[in-house]
């Protein structure tokens, strides 16, 4: 994942930072709990692609 693209995108939902998670190639958004995919090495930034964080997943994450 390019570092210069990880440091404008936000969440499309709350306009808030997202973490990368390289092991699941994902970005996180910690306040709306959701994950979007990295497909072929391109975000998919849509809501409706995105997965909701279970309670120890988001935990782990802060952690």
């Amino acid at each position: 994942m390019n570092s210069k693209l990880l440091d404008i995108l936000v969440c499309p939902s709350c306009k808030g930072q997202l973490l990368f998670l390289k092991d699941k190639d994902e970005l996180v958004c910690c306040f709306d709990k959701l994950a979007y995919p990295i497909r072929d090495d391109i975000p998919v930034m849509l809501e409706s692609q995105a997965r909701e964080l279970r309670f120890e997943e988001l935990e782990a994450i802060k952690a």
